[in-house]
């Protein structure tokens, strides 16, 4: 019951506060002075804003990097560049795979169903058990290639 009369109470100062609000509004609009006619203003109309570019020179734009598919899958996990995929680096980036390993099927993925595929993954990949994903190690997590589309033209 006291949470009926307290929510009654809550929407009449809503209401309240919401005509006064109203009431504030229209008494400033009823105040400000009206639009300057266009015909009124005195003068040649203000000339457009320019700058002055000659002889200027922006930075040169960055250089493109030939990378193969592996390089850049390589850098994307490797966070802080050091040539070397810790645990965290590729735990951190794996947020995408959640929605496909629910096991339960109830639309709620626990932290251990995602980090027990991807903890599984990461210590299959870790050949030497030092923790860290080399190049080569990291290679063999790459997911297996999609079969290109035959054509019918």
């Amino acid at each position: 019951m006291n949470r009926i009369v307290l929510g009654a109470v809550a929407a009449l100062l809503f209401v309240a506060a919401g005509l006064f609000w109203l009431q504030g509004r229209a008494e400033v609009e009823r105040g400000a002075p009206p639009p300057m006619p266009i015909a009124s203003r005195s003068g040649p109309p203000e000339p457009l804003p320019s700058a002055n570019v000659a002889g200027l020179r922006g930075p040169t734009p960055p250089e493109a990097i030939e990378q193969t598919n592996e390089q850049r899958r390589f850098r994307r996990y490797d966070r802080d560049g050091d040539g070397r995929i810790t645990r965290h680096e590729l735990l951190s980036t794996r947020t995408a795979a959640f929605r496909k390993l629910d096991k339960d099927g109830n639309n709620l993925l626990t932290f251990e169903e995602w980090a027990s595929a991807t903890v599984d993954k990461f210590a299959q990949a870790d050949t030497d058990r030092d923790l860290v994903l080399t190049p080569q190690e990291f290679r063999t997590t790459a997911p297996p290639p999609k079969p290109k589309a035959k054509c019918s033209c």
